[in-house]
């Protein structure tokens, strides 16, 4: 059976055959040919650790399958994307999936874990329950800035796409997402949020 395109990004292209996901990072024409390949090989041996450690964490990630040197094989997660559904769920539906999303990231920031892509278009539901993908841009930080603008992304992800009710979304984020350090990690959203307000 061959690969078929799903989806293509500046970073990478992707392909599902079967029940995997293939992963493939697009080589920079722009950049010298060695370091062009030691940034895809090292962001994709990033990518891999990222996922199994949030898997050993018990985080709801895709597993692992296989690594190449530019490439990664992730299991495929059949679910609904919240970008794509949140909306037509019943309000109390969607505040028990935003709780769980909070839960989840708890778990990911507790971990050291960085999204650093952080919206529902990479979150899935599957049997009730939140799943979070896409790590390609993710980091391991102890940094409560990162943690922060994690936060940032998913409240500007529910503004930008679920407008009906995008404060209630987010509070209902929060209700779930209790990491230690949850009050410094508020008060430095709140300075992330005045930085992009008056950036040009």
């Amino acid at each position: 059976m061959s690969q078929k395109l799903i989806a293509e990004g500046a970073e990478a292209k992707v392909f599902r055959e079967k029940s995997s996901i293939f992963k493939k990072r697009i080589s920079k024409g722009y950049r010298h040919k060695e370091l062009d390949k030691k940034i895809r090989t090292r962001r994709t041996r990033s990518e891999a650790k990222i996922l199994s450690k949030a898997l050993e964490a018990k985080i709801n990630v895709p597993k692992v399958i296989n690594t190449d040197k530019f490439d990664i094989e992730i299991e495929y997660l059949k679910g609904e994307r919240l970008s794509e559904k949140l909306n037509s769920y019943s309000e109390r539906k969607q505040f028990n999936i935003m709780k769980d999303l909070g839960v989840q990231t708890a778990k990911l920031h507790e971990n050291d874990i960085i999204h650093g892509d952080l919206t529902t278009s990479n979150t899935l539901l599957i049997k009730n329950k939140v799943f979070i993908i896409d790590f390609g841009l993710g980091f391991v930080s102890k940094k409560i800035e990162d943690r922060a603008v994690d936060l940032h992304l998913i409240k500007q992800a529910l503004i930008s796409k679920h407008f009906q009710n995008p404060e209630a979304l987010f509070k209902n984020f929060l209700n779930g997402y209790n990491p230690k350090e949850k009050n410094r990690i508020l008060e430095r959203l709140v300075v992330v949020e005045k930085r992009g307000r008056y950036r040009h």
